[in-house]
């Protein structure tokens, strides 16, 4: 719905619907962009899907997904190389594309820090690299790893190959370098070498690259290193991360000693005084992007002075002290040949634009959403249409409009479902309002669903079986011996019950693939909680969501066992205030456990997954610090931080930050004006205590 219906005008159900789709493309693009160097769209069209996700959270707070995109970063790190876990995580960055995005960025910063308004807010302003993010670990003053991004938390090892750039020192130069620090940069490759590296690769009649970013992080993560030797990448220094002492008060200045010490940083980066200065910057380096010898799709705002970054933190993904100020995107028209319908694992059905093929953006495209049945009607789309798209907010593009008319009938969703031929609805909500998507309602007989749903449990971020990826799936559920979640637990038993050879028989495999794949599939007998609750594929329920429900209940038992609670007593019953207590879990995720609980088909399913598996506990936070495991509740007005920066302080200690008061509560914190939630906890024991009292007791009185 990308560039369909405002944010604005959504039912709370489009929003819903919307929300999980955003999700899973998201998630999709990213799985292209950081692990196969294939990215399906410009930085631009997946900066603009992002920004269609945060608008709808900005207007439905309480229908945030916990596997939302706005608390992600990138993608798991590759299987050719070595894992590497980066001392602090490599986030990235809100975006911002408009000058209002810009004065709002200042504004939040004024207000996060209560800055008067004459106090200066300087900021750092230096253009966006299209290239590939990496951090190089210096240690005595040499380099000793060199990482990728990957999912920020963990990249892919890739010392010996960025040994190989130039720009990248083996020892650091000058002086006053710490013992250890993570120096943090772009590699790249310029637009001259980019253009003749395509002329090389052409000639002896190998596959030419798409454009300079592809070609930098491909041949960056080549396992053959003298492939990246010969390939002309080069690297910016712009930041840094985990540190032994600090080494500069200000961005400005800390980039600034990264020079002396032998990186090369971009000579473009200036410090800026107001939003005025810097949206100058921003039109004067958008009028020069084509003749800088690199490509660039933005301008990165950062607060130079590093106490107040500090303070400032980060939300889920990116820090607060910076935004990228990102470039527009690119359109084209061209006609729609078709209209296909895809159904999703959560039977949505989702219809699917067929294009004549037209290169927007350098990248020939020729399919495009349509979202959904509304959305159809809104643009008045059908075959035969001559149609406007834009490369700018999905995994495939989306139709903006449609610019001539055909003569074709007009098009209407199937009331069936094109997969198993079950009833296609539009399902009602409680406050009567139809969902946006029409679904199936064949669930696990329809085989779209069924294989999309075992191919979601087997996926890196469930269950995360080797060997055991979407086509196994498929071939396993043709032959009729995996149709649900247990079965893949005991597939020995049912190829030998269905009569068929012996795997290992099976074309496709052999004895030691056939060995290798039953250890894979024992090996995650014991599943991490996380884990196994993204696994199970419940709306609402994805990854993130699943590693606070984790880390809140710490054992699957009094996971469940609340969630059976909610289902038996309601939004009022205390396992139902135990699933929405924990910060950041809201009505949604916990109707949908309850829902999900609430079927006899699911209650079987889990029942006979959980004979096979024994979920493993959430390890507890491994702090050493006063607050850790603690769960607290902030009330009232906090004196010398915002709510936010308590609460992220809070979270980064160790402890579990709830919104409600219950008898699991911990500590209070209650500053002037606390009301019900610092009664409610005096009527139940809980620890009490100031403002000053909880700065003390975290050592930062």
């Amino acid at each position: 719905m990308t560039g369909g219906t405002p944010a604005s005008a959504l039912t709370e159900q489009d929003a819903v619907a919307e929300l999980a789709r955003l999700a899973r493309e998201i998630a999709d693009a990213d799985a292209a962009y950081y692990q196969n160097d294939a990215p399906s769209l410009t930085d631009a069209e997946y900066d603009a899907l992002r920004l269609r996700n945060a608008e709808i959270e900005a207007r439905f707070p309480h229908l945030k997904r916990e596997d939302s995109p706005s608390l992600k970063v990138g993608a798991e790190a590759g299987d050719g190389f070595a894992k590497a876990r980066h001392g602090i995580p490599m986030l990235s960055l809100e975006n911002a594309f408009a000058d209002d995005d810009v004065a709002d960025f200042a504004a939040r910063i004024r207000r996060f820090l209560a800055l008067p308004t004459e106090t200066e807010l300087a900021c750092t302003a230096e253009p966006k690299i299209d290239g590939l993010s990496l951090s190089l670990t210096y240690e005595k003053g040499r380099l000793v790893r060199a990482a990728t991004r990957g999912d920020g938390q963990t990249g892919e090892d890739v010392t010996a190959n960025a040994k190989t750039l130039s720009d990248i020192p083996a020892k650091l130069a000058g002086k006053g370098w710490p013992d250890s620090i993570e120096v943090r940069g772009e590699v790249y490759m310029a637009k001259d070498d980019f253009a003749a590296l395509n002329v090389r690769e052409g000639a002896a009649e190998r596959k030419v690259f798409a454009n300079p970013r592809n070609a930098a992080a491909g041949s960056l993560r080549q396992l053959d290193v003298e492939i990246t030797k010969s390939r002309p990448l080069r690297f910016f220094a712009y930041a840094w991360g985990a540190v032994s002492a600090p080494f500069s008060d200000t961005q400005s200045g800390a980039v600034e000693l990264l020079g002396k010490w032998g990186f090369v940083t971009n000579p473009l980066m200036v410090r800026v005084l107001t939003v005025e200065e810097i949206l100058a910057y921003y039109r004067d380096i958008e009028a020069r992007r084509a003749g800088l010898p690199y490509d660039i799709d933005g301008v990165v705002y950062k607060v130079d002075r590093l106490d107040w970054q500090q303070r400032l933190g980060f939300v889920s993904r990116a820090p607060r002290w910076a935004i990228a100020h990102k470039f527009q995107a690119e359109k084209a028209t061209t006609t729609l040949l078709g209209i296909d319908v895809q159904v999703g694992r959560t039977g949505s059905l989702t219809p699917v634009a067929r294009l004549e093929p037209v290169t927007v953006g350098g990248v020939m495209v020729s399919n495009a959403t349509l979202h959904n049945e509304d959305e159809i009607a809104r643009l008045g789309v059908k075959p035969g249409d001559v149609v406007e798209i834009q490369r700018a907010g999905d995994v495939i593009p989306q139709v903006l409009r449609v610019v001539k008319a055909g003569k074709g009938p007009a098009w209407t969703m199937p009331d069936v479902c094109p997969a198993c031929g079950s009833a296609a609805v539009r399902e009602m909500d409680e406050a009567g309002e139809m969902d946006v998507r029409r679904r199936c309602s064949g669930g696990l007989i329809c085989p779209a669903q069924a294989v999309e749903r075992l191919k979601h449990f087997v996926s890196r971020k469930a269950l995360d079986i080797d060997g055991l990826g979407a086509r196994q799936i498929e071939l396993f559920f043709e032959k009729g011996v995996v149709h649900a979640p247990q079965d893949i637990f005991r597939l020995r038993k049912n190829i030998e019950a269905a009569g068929l050879p012996p795997l290992e028989e099976w074309d496709g495999f052999g004895a030691a693939s056939a060995k290798k794949l039953y250890a894979a599939i024992d090996a995650r007998r014991t599943p991490e909680f996380a884990r196994f609750l993204n696994g199970l594929g419940i709306r609402h329920v994805g990854q993130t969501t699943s590693g606070q429900f984790a880390r809140g209940f710490l054992s699957w038992q009094a996971f469940w066992y609340a969630v059976q609670r909610a289902a038996e007593g309601g939004p009022g019953s205390e396992g139902y205030q135990d699933l929405t207590g924990i910060d950041g879990i809201g009505d949604a995720a916990a109707r949908a456990l309850v829902q999900f609980e609430a079927e006899p088909h699911n209650r079987e399913m889990l029942e006979a997954l959980l004979s096979e598996v024994e979920v493993a506990d959430e390890a507890p936070a491994a702090t050493d610090s006063p607050v850790a495991g603690k769960t607290v509740v902030f009330t009232g007005t906090l004196e010398r931080m915002t709510r936010d920066e308590a609460k992220a302080r809070a979270s980064a200690l160790g402890a579990k930050v709830a919104g409600s008061v219950s008898a699991k509560t911990d500590i209070l914190v209650a500053g002037p004006g606390a009301g019900s939630k610092l009664a409610k906890a005096e009527s139940l024991g809980v620890r009490t205590m100031t403002e000053a009292e909880w700065l003390a007791l975290i050592g930062e009185a």
